[in-house]
């Protein structure tokens, strides 16, 4: 699971990369655009990067669970966060054209990132850490 945010996380990065490319190229880095379709790509191009982050930050710390509920746990987050991820990058595409400034996808991703990230918080709950090493210079 580890391997698998790392990679999904680098390629959420790209794509926020590539629809800020986008905006620059496609739509003019947004001069002329309506305000509520500009806030509607900004947000989302900002969820896009949330998405990446985050799933970065658990690549970097991801260790399974030893005792099979919190591993479950873990995994089930880990793939609510994964689907998130996909629902604000097809949001970008899908919800500015959209008529009045509806949200169907980034609102279910929102309400869906939390929760993976919840599932995360929760498997790790009253477990045993090992102690932390004094630092050596």
């Amino acid at each position: 699971m580890k391997k698998v945010h790392l990679i999904f996380g680098f390629l959420v990065v790209i794509a926020f990369l590539l629809t800020g490319q986008y905006l620059d190229r496609y739509h003019n880095h947004m001069v002329g655009v309506p305000d509520g379709t500009r806030m509607l790509y900004r947000t989302r191009h900002i969820f896009i990067l949330l998405a990446g982050l985050l799933n970065l930050g658990i690549a970097a710390y991801f260790n399974y669970r030893l005792q099979l509920w919190r591993r479950i746990l873990q995994v089930f987050g880990s793939g609510l966060i994964l689907i998130a991820s996909v629902l604000f990058i097809l949001a970008f595409f899908h919800e500015p054209r959209l008529r009045d400034l509806d949200t169907p996808l980034s609102h279910w991703g929102t309400y869906i990132i939390v929760a993976g990230t919840v599932f995360h918080l929760l498997s790790g709950v009253g477990q045993q850490w090992d102690k932390p090493q004094p630092l050596h210079f």
